[in-house]
């Protein structure tokens, strides 16, 4: 039975480590298993009124989980709207020059609605991160650029290295432009993310952003970054960025 136990709890972490740190995008999957096998360990070895207190702090955890995840899929889909002057379509990663998956998808969206919307103008907007060759809006801008948006439809904003950054350098654009963001931006980004993007619209001043959001990945992926997403959101929540 002791070996048994421990066979379980090593295939746990076994194949935590494997999700972690031999696939991309199943990170999250991989915490939880290492929280399943630790939950196993604790029911093992704590006394019984020690283990009552974990159940109890467990269960308030996944509470708050749930309340955070309320907000962050009443967000996940694109808004309403007669159209917007400006899509700020914000960056994700980019391998060497190639866009990755996640920022295709935004990419995608992107295109959606400008061809929906040939008034509105996009502001591709992130820097260059670690492992990039050049910036994620000069891939975005490539891409679109290749699937028929005019040049003339498409503004860079290449320094960007975070949310907060890529809304407030489009909007300090936007601005430089003579116009205002007020009333007339949409953003797109992945579905798990438009709720922590609208609040950070806000806390800019731009209260009536609107959400588009990007077509979906691999569904387990996906869930991986909304389950990562409450703890993005837990942060601004609480430190405000």
């Amino acid at each position: 039975m002791k070996k048994s136990f421990w066979a379980i709890v090593g295939a746990l972490c076994a194949a935590g480590l494997f999700l972690r740190f031999a696939l991309r995008g199943y990170a999250w999957w991989g915490y939880a298993l290492f929280f399943v096998a630790a939950l196993l360990v604790l029911h093992k070895y704590l006394p019984v009124a020690l283990w009552r207190v974990v159940v109890v702090l467990v269960c308030i955890g996944l509470a708050y989980f749930c309340f955070v995840e309320y907000f962050i899929i009443k967000n996940a889909r694109t808004d309403k709207d007669a159209g917007r002057d400006y899509l700020i379509v914000l960056g994700a990663a980019v391998y060497g020059d190639q866009p990755s998956l996640t920022l295709v998808r935004r990419c995608e969206g992107a295109l959606q609605y400008l061809n929906e919307h040939p008034k509105t103008i996009a502001i591709v907007s992130g820097g260059m991160g670690k492992g990039e060759s050049i910036t994620e809006a000069q891939a975005m801008h490539d891409w679109l650029l290749a699937h028929g948006i005019p040049e003339e439809r498409i503004i860079m904003e290449p320094k960007a290295t975070s949310t907060l950054e890529n809304l407030q350098f489009s909007f300090d654009i936007i601005r430089a432009r003579g116009d205002e963001p007020q009333g007339k931006v949409a953003i797109v980004s992945s579905a798990y993310h438009l709720y922590r993007a609208k609040l950070m619209a806000r806390s800019l001043g731009v209260t009536d952003a609107k959400g588009v959001a990007a077509p979906w990945g691999y569904f387990f992926v996906m869930l991986n970054y909304f389950i990562r997403e409450a703890f993005g959101v837990t942060h601004l929540w609480v430190l405000g960025n």
